[in-house]
């Protein structure tokens, strides 16, 4: 059983990680780095917002009718899921209404920001500067955990272990930045690499499991 979980454990870390993974790529290809000081901020907070979900879902559980949670970690995981599936198409939605200008004050509680950066991660190096500084990683941070304190809140409700899924975001996280900067770096031109589709199958793989 506890094998079954540690695999459920870890195919949450990793869905929640692979929109970190292309941001770092795209950022690659274009030549923008991430100092470590930002990896780390990017890293703490999305890896905080995940325990943070996860701790509330927790305190919500006793108050879910019995044989409701599972069906509610089932409902959260799928949406998600399928928001990740059709990505392309729910960014392209909050493109045409989040309509943003760089004069505004970076803020990791301007919400504005944070929706656009959602919808095109490469918008994070506000000051075109091919760096991103620390307030700038802040935001992006922000903006890479929205799907992921949803996914916090469900995994609760599956009954993995907390601990254990803050430790695999971490290390997973970080790992998944440093690849795809690697990578990005690497390549010779700019490729289209969008794997949130990936996170999708994953998030509703691990919602059906729910099921069995």
């Amino acid at each position: 059983m506890w094998i079954v979980l540690l695999a459920q454990t870890a195919a949450i870390a990793v869905a929640i990680s692979i929109d970190a993974l292309a941001v770092a790529f795209a950022y690659g290809c274009k030549k923008i780095t991430i100092p470590p000081s930002s990896l780390l901020i990017i890293n703490l907070i999305c890896t905080a917002v995940i325990g943070l979900s996860f701790l509330f879902g927790l305190a919500l559980v006793p108050f879910i009718p019995q044989g409701a949670a599972a069906a509610l970690s089932f409902a959260i995981l799928f949406i998600i899921g399928l928001v990740k599936l059709f990505d392309s198409i729910a960014k392209s939605v909050i493109r045409k209404y989040a309509k943003f200008s760089k004069a505004i004050n970076l803020s990791v509680f301007n919400f504005k920001l944070v929706m656009h950066i959602y919808a095109d991660p490469e918008a994070a190096d506000v000051d075109v500067s091919k760096s991103i500084s620390m307030g700038e990683a802040a935001v992006l941070a922000i903006s890479l955990s929205l799907d992921g304190f949803a996914v916090g809140l469900g995994a609760a409700m599956m009954g993995v272990s907390g601990w254990m899924l803050v430790v695999f975001t971490l290390f997973i996280g970080f790992a998944a930045l440093l690849l795809g900067s690697r990578l990005g770096n690497a390549a010779a031109h700019r490729l289209k690499f969008n794997l949130s589709w990936l996170a999708g199958v994953l998030l509703i793989a691990i919602a059906f499991l729910q099921l069995a």
